[in-house]
């Protein structure tokens, strides 16, 4: 958003999801910092000394806070940290999601009821859980965006995180509703493929990413996060007071066309059992 400076400049808000400086939750931090707010992130576990790293690459020091997103006390305990160190908080960014192997790669009929829950408790309700905790701190006004993938259609390989992402977006209007009358807003981004470490372990995730930059009209580069990054600190920001309950896609325009290429069934018949 080389035209607009200072779009964030006074928020405090929350960044959940970054791992590795590829992940879209470090970039959309990145933009976030160089457009004036003041972030603190998220982590837990084996996964926070990655975090760490990757956040000694922002272009400011920024603290990282623990948070399990399976756990409702660390929720409860990240809304007492935040009231303390800031008193209020003026958005946040949900870019977690996780499923189980068995619950990716083509085995959606396979998958035991203990791997979808466990695909839909991390992956949508705790956005849910991160708008409960939170919402108290904002007072009237404030921001969610979470990260989505189009779940309008059913994708290849992404099985139950489909189904996860179909519920998130549920998840995302019910809370549109309920926070609106504050004044707080609710919106997810729906990104085209980029090239994450978690994007990368999911099979045949190439033959999708083909056909983004095979349909796509004004193409896609799985390789930029900017343009995601862009969107998120726009629905941060004053700009989009008026917009929630919403889905704003950053895919090149690729859900705006019609039916996917070949290549994309190609690849579901490859993962199919013998």
């Amino acid at each position: 958003m080389s035209g607009l400076t200072g779009l964030l400049e006074g928020k405090r808000l929350v960044v959940t999801g970054v791992v590795t400086r590829d992940s879209i939750a470090f970039h959309a931090a990145t933009r976030a910092l160089e457009q004036g707010a003041e972030i603190v992130l998220t982590s837990f576990g084996r996964v926070r000394r990655m975090t760490v790293r990757a956040a000694a690459r922002l272009p400011q020091e920024v603290d990282v806070l623990e948070l399990d997103a399976g756990s409702q006390d660390d929720f409860a305990a990240l809304t007492e940290t935040l009231r303390d160190r800031w008193g209020t908080v003026d958005g946040a960014l949900h870019a977690i999601a996780f499923a189980p192997e068995d619950a990716l790669g083509g085995r959606f009929l396979q998958t035991p009821p203990e791997s979808a829950a466990a695909a839909f408790a991390t992956s949508a309700f705790s956005y849910k859980s991160l708008a409960a905790s939170l919402a108290p701190l904002m007072g009237e006004g404030g921001a969610f965006v979470g990260m989505d993938f189009d779940a309008s259609r059913a994708w290849p390989v992404y099985d139950w995180m489909g189904v996860s992402k179909a519920a998130l977006e549920a998840v995302n209007r019910y809370v549109a509703r309920d926070l609106g009358p504050r004044g707080i807003r609710s919106n997810l981004v729906s990104a085209g493929p980029l090239g994450t470490v978690a994007a990368r372990g999911i099979p045949g995730f190439e033959d999708l990413a083909q056909a983004w930059r095979d349909q796509a009209p004004l193409g896609w580069d799985t390789a930029d996060a900017a343009p995601v990054a862009d969107a998120v600190c726009f629905l941060l920001s004053d700009l989009s007071r008026a917009m929630t309950g919403q889905i704003v896609h950053v895919d090149g325009g690729f859900s705006a066309m019609g039916a996917a290429p070949a290549r994309v069934a190609d690849a579901q018949e490859a993962l199919l059992p013998a």
